[in-house]
């Protein structure tokens, strides 16, 4: 039994109807609207675009006062099993949007984009490769692969894949850049890679500018 994401919805800068989507997966203890202010600068760039961002499903158990795709045992003491499980059932979740998106914005796959952040970009790289079809493309910030020795045997499908990290993060490590990348690069995927300089847990000008480029280039015009 999947469970239905709320959204925050921002169309199009052109007025017009939706050409394509990008959707915003949103961090640990944050929620959608946290991610939904890089419409600001992406929209007018990308003019046909409608824009998403759902809150994960469950109230985070950090900080109640925002939003988890699943649990993370060195923060909130569950288990390796829950966090799985939590995963997993995410995962269903947030296809179920994706689909439901598709419908009635009357996309078609290869039109969709995903853009996550830090627990967002582990749900993107979860979900994107196991769809039945691929995504446009699927950019990831300051995140990390799940379980990278099963994507090669569960990988469906094959988005392009651009991956940016802070060289100063202190949340998750540098290095789960690298590791995600071979990881990618091995099953098959187009992957670009970009480390911001300076840049801690967060989203710098020059990433935000590659993402804009990587996006315009992926999505169908």
């Amino acid at each position: 039994m999947t469970r239905a994401l709320t959204s925050e919805r921002r169309g199009p800068a052109s007025g017009g109807k939706a050409k394509t989507a990008v959707v915003f997966v949103h961090g640990y203890g944050a929620d959608g609207s946290d991610l939904l202010g890089l419409a600001d600068p992406l929209g007018p760039h990308l003019p046909d675009t409608v824009f998403f961002a759902p809150d994960a499903p469950e109230r985070c158990t950090a900080n109640p006062m925002g939003f988890q795709w699943f649990p993370i045992p060195w923060l909130d003491g569950s288990s390796e099993e829950q966090a799985l499980s939590g995963l997993a059932a995410a995962a269903d979740d947030l296809n179920a949007f994706l689909d439901k998106l598709l419908i009635d914005e009357g996309l078609t796959p290869d039109r969709l984009a995903l853009v996550g952040f830090s627990q967002g970009t582990m749900m993107s790289l979860h979900v994107a490769p196991r769809r039945a079809e691929p995504v446009a493309g699927v950019v990831g910030f300051s995140g990390r692969l799940m379980q990278p020795e099963h994507l090669e045997a569960e990988t469906i499908s094959k988005p392009p894949v651009l991956l940016i990290h802070g060289d100063q993060d202190d949340v998750v490590p540098l290095e789960s850049l690298p590791q995600a990348a071979d990881a990618l690069v091995a099953a098959g995927f187009e992957t670009y890679s970009h480390i911001s300089k300076g840049t801690g847990h967060g989203i710098a000008h020059d990433g935000l500018s590659l993402a804009l480029s990587f996006l315009r280039d992926k999505l169908p015009a």
